[in-house]
């Protein structure tokens, strides 16, 4: 299993850990069905009030997708099978809150949980970068679910300057991407305590509550995730130029 899952039947918190820090918690396909599984039995779970979503160790919360994960694509621009399309809670239709603990980096389809948290909490040493463009990508459903918390010029830079420059924590809390900033190892336990808090109230007037919030943008969202496919159908490089890319970068970055 490439993903811990611990609940607190006293305080109703579960705490959702990607546990493969040897590849800086990237994504394989199991591990994006072990997550949507996970989102979907929290749905009937009523010991779980609330949910804190974090990475093993201290290099990355994550890094996106596996790169040596074997995604078979058909043979149709009008079709394509993103395995991180149903990573997150919103896509498996469970409105309990969900916190994010930020530790290291946090990059590309970590987007895709990160997206779909109520409020992300950061470690003092936490980046975000978006590296779709720099290896011949398409950044689509990054740049929206990030749309939906930023302003739009910090989204357009983040997605088009790739892997040149990193957000730290503090500039992320500064755009609003981040609603605390904490210093390293502290971030899980005070997500927990944000969770703690909210588990602690009559749950149907919280799960209510976050339906109520994400309804404010659920209309622009579903329609610029229906464009997401034919975007990156349309845009990204074949797999072996990727690739090639992808072996050729450079470590150089900025943090700003």
């Amino acid at each position: 299993m490439s993903l811990r899952v611990e609940r607190n039947r006293q305080t109703g918190v579960a705490v959702v850990t990607l546990d493969r820090p040897e590849r800086l918690n990237a994504v394989d396909v199991a591990t994006a069905g072990e997550l949507a599984a996970t989102w979907r039995d929290f749905r009937f779970d009523t010991s779980v009030r609330s949910v804190v979503v974090t990475g093993a160790g201290t290099r990355a919360f994550c890094t996106g997708i596996d790169r040596s994960a074997d995604v078979p694509q058909p043979p149709s621009p009008y079709s394509v099978d993103d395995p991180l399309i149903a990573i997150g809670p919103k896509a498996n239709d469970l409105w309990k809150p969900v916190v994010a603990a930020v530790r290291g980096m946090a990059c590309g389809g970590a987007f895709y949980l990160l997206g779909e948290a109520e409020f992300v909490i950061a470690a003092d040493d936490a980046t975000f970068f978006d590296p779709h463009t720099t290896y011949g990508m398409v950044s689509a459903y990054e740049t929206i679910y990030l749309a939906q918390r930023m302003p739009f010029g910090e989204v357009a830079r983040m997605a088009l300057m790739g892997t040149a420059e990193r957000i730290s924590a503090r500039r992320a809390y500064e755009t609003g991407f981040v609603s605390e900033v904490t210093p390293a190892g502290d971030e899980l336990a005070a997500a927990v305590g944000c969770a703690e808090t909210i588990a602690s109230y009559p749950t149907e007037a919280v799960q209510g509550t976050v339906r109520a919030v994400w309804a404010a943008k659920e209309g622009a969202r579903a329609q610029a995730l229906a464009q997401a496919p034919h975007l990156v159908a349309l845009g990204n490089l074949p797999p072996e130029r990727q690739s090639a890319l992808f072996g050729a970068r450079k470590g150089e970055f900025r943090v700003r």
